[in-house]
């Protein structure tokens, strides 16, 4: 089974992380959420308080398939200014495991030079940030190990694409209808 990580920092866009770790967790995928700074509660964007599963400088890389970074412009930052993260990050992708980032935080993404010549999306107005990108203006979009999302509203396109990378693409369209999702 592969595991996953969404990343949680001070300012991160609730919708955008937790529909991820819903939606993969009915897939049955195995999805840890992760606090980047020293304690298990992370406040998002609209001040909603979540407990995450464990603590960034816990988590065993070695064991995951896919790092997960939701957005918000506050929780963008902080997951940039996130050293060890950035490492992290930098590495898995060099290694040819999945990225996935949505709203702001594909612009990590373009700062770093993952995005060289794949296609992605983020959201409206940061699409010069996406260094070295075809941009496209999907809900979501899968170039091989990358996967990125618009914004808040394209969070379940967004988390279809994680499963369908995962499980394949009858496993996502099965979840879709189960929650009643309409293209």
């Amino acid at each position: 089974m592969e595991k996953l990580a969404v990343f949680l920092a001070e300012g991160f866009e609730e919708i955008e992380g937790l529909t991820v770790v819903d939606l993969c967790r009915r897939a049955g995928l195995s999805i840890t959420t992760a606090a980047i700074d020293s304690s298990l509660m992370v406040k998002g964007s609209h001040g909603i308080r979540v407990e995450a599963d464990t603590l960034l400088e816990k988590l065993d890389f070695d064991e995951m398939d896919m790092l997960i970074l939701p957005g918000g412009k506050l929780g963008t930052q902080n997951l940039e200014g996130c050293g060890p993260l950035m490492e992290k990050l930098d590495a898995f992708f060099k290694g040819g495991k999945c990225v996935a980032a949505i709203c702001a935080a594909p612009t990590i993404l373009g700062h770093r030079g993952i995005l060289e010549g794949k296609t992605a999306c983020c959201y409206p107005g940061l699409e010069d940030q996406l260094r070295g990108a075809k941009v496209v203006y999907e809900p979501a979009v899968t170039d091989g190990n990358v996967i990125t999302g618009r914004g808040m509203g394209c969070s379940v396109p967004f988390a279809l694409k994680i499963i369908e990378a995962c499980c394949g693409q009858e496993k996502a369209e099965q979840i879709a209808k189960q929650v009643v999702f309409q293209k």
